[in-house]
């Protein structure tokens, strides 16, 4: 069964209303409203209706005329508005009871309950964010990290589907010349000329899309952020690496073998970028049921991570067994290994490139080339610091892949008519990001991970 592709329409909207600031008290409680003609809601709730973009403080009122609270009221109408529709602001205190009351107010005048995005998905659908602005809303709420919501701002500001929209045009213009060709043949090949001026563009088309991709994915590791797998034998180290990490106590330290048995995760920043860190059960023979356990789990933590960190005991080479490193070289994850507790050796902080990977010599108890490894850290999960870095999902970077497949599909072909179609998938492809082509069931999944009331 094919996909059905949305046009960004939307006709004869209800309207909708939702709390839109975070449940639980506070110092400030929105209740917002967006639909056509919101003149009666005004005139229940206010007793008139606001003038546009002025801020009223004024009395909002039940259906008997009571004073459900005093607040702020602004109105927005169409279209210079978030949602592109009427928009009513409710601005009171910020108690649980108190918005509630006034929410069941709206619904009882005949507002719908807005569904999880509905107020993002409107402004998609009457054109007033595309759709890679209006997930980065989304990413922008979620962001945990000041680079993160600083590229987050980038792609609500269309830096990101500007980019976009230049490598379109450039394939329009390209499907043109290669169309024009078709349709109109001089002699039935294609002159030189014509040639080299192809090959220019698809390599230019290549180099600006490689380009886009390597921003998205930094923008993906900000959003996402990074799973990282601390493992090693018993006393290692792992615990005091993660509490040296986090800057803080989050994981128990103690000379007992076993002591962690389940895995302890904690998220990290590092230079802006979020970085999932688990603390595992130390791999080592044990007849202990609950500790079996933990090792069991260490393993499938260690499956899904993204980089793992190999613990040895410089003060301890009995822990270095080639047994244990060649099982972790045998996963296919990136590795570091991480030779701890140097202040008991006596060593200095080195590092050294290796043929299965890189080492550092440290100390997690007195810090000791601990800010080496998070670089090292960072450059293994792929990050690197780059200007212009945009908020990018999953699928966006699958879009602009698919876009690259097909632009150098269409440079290794000879046919001006497979060269078309590949350049129209690229552009199919890319739209996809922005929202002028994209399937309903998308739509739904995007908006449906958005918070209520936005």
């Amino acid at each position: 069964m094919g996909l059905k592709w949305h046009k960004r329409v939307l006709q004869n909207p209800e309207t909708i209303a939702a709390i839109a600031t975070a449940p639980g008290q506070g110092g400030i409680g929105v209740v917002r409203l967006s639909g056509r003609d919101l003149a009666k809601f005004g005139q229940a709730l206010l007793g008139f209706m606001p003038p546009a973009r002025y801020a009223r403080y004024t009395p909002f009122l039940d259906s008997k005329g009571a004073i459900i609270d005093h607040g702020i009221a602004l109105y927005f109408p169409a279209p210079n508005s978030y949602t592109g529709e009427d928009v009513l602001e409710l601005q009171g205190h910020g108690g649980i009871a108190v918005t509630r009351i006034l929410l069941n107010r709206c619904i009882e005048l005949g507002a719908r309950l807005a569904q999880p995005g509905e107020f993002t998905q409107r402004a998609f659908l009457n054109g007033k964010l595309d759709l890679a602005q209006a997930e980065s809303v989304a990413d922008l709420i979620a962001a945990t990290t000041e680079q993160a919501a600083r590229s987050a701002v980038r792609s609500l500001e269309g830096d990101f589907s500007a980019a976009i929209h230049a490598v379109v045009s450039m394939l329009i213009e390209l499907r043109a010349y290669i169309e024009a060709m078709i349709d109109f043949p001089e002699e039935g090949d294609v002159p030189l000329s014509g040639q080299h001026f192809i090959r220019e563009k698809l390599e230019a088309v290549q180099s600006q899309l490689t380009h886009i991709q390597t921003l998205a994915r930094q923008g993906s590791i900000l959003r996402e952020g990074a799973h990282i797998v601390l493992v090693g034998p018993p006393n290692a180290g792992k615990s005091s690496l993660l509490n040296c990490l986090a800057g803080e106590e989050v994981a128990l330290v103690s000379d007992i073998p076993g002591t962690t048995r389940d895995a302890i995760r904690e998220v990290l920043q590092i230079n802006g970028v979020p970085l999932h860190v688990i603390d595992t059960a130390g791999i080592r023979q044990t007849d202990d049921s609950i500790e079996l356990m933990g090792i069991t789990r260490t393993r499938q933590n260690m499956a899904k991570a993204d980089l793992v960190l190999v613990l040895i005991d410089e003060s301890n080479p009995v822990h270095l067994e080639a047994s244990f490193i060649a099982e972790n070289l045998m996963m296919g994850r990136p590795v570091i290994f991480v030779h701890n507790k140097i202040d008991l050796t006596g060593e200095k902080c080195w590092v050294e490139e290796r043929e299965a990977g890189v080492h550092i010599y440290l100390s997690a108890k007195t810090g000791q080339g601990v800010d080496e490894l998070k670089e090292i850290m960072l450059s293994h999960v792929g990050w690197h610091q780059e200007d212009g870095v945009f908020m990018a999902r999953a699928r966006h970077l699958k879009a602009i892949g698919e876009a690259l497949e097909n632009v150098r599909e269409a440079m290794h072909s000879k046919l001006l008519e497979l060269q078309a179609e590949s350049l129209r998938q690229a552009q199919r492809a890319l739209n996809q990001i922005t929202g002028e082509f994209v399937a309903d069931d998308l739509l739904g999944e995007i908006f449906g991970k958005f918070c209520i009331g936005k």
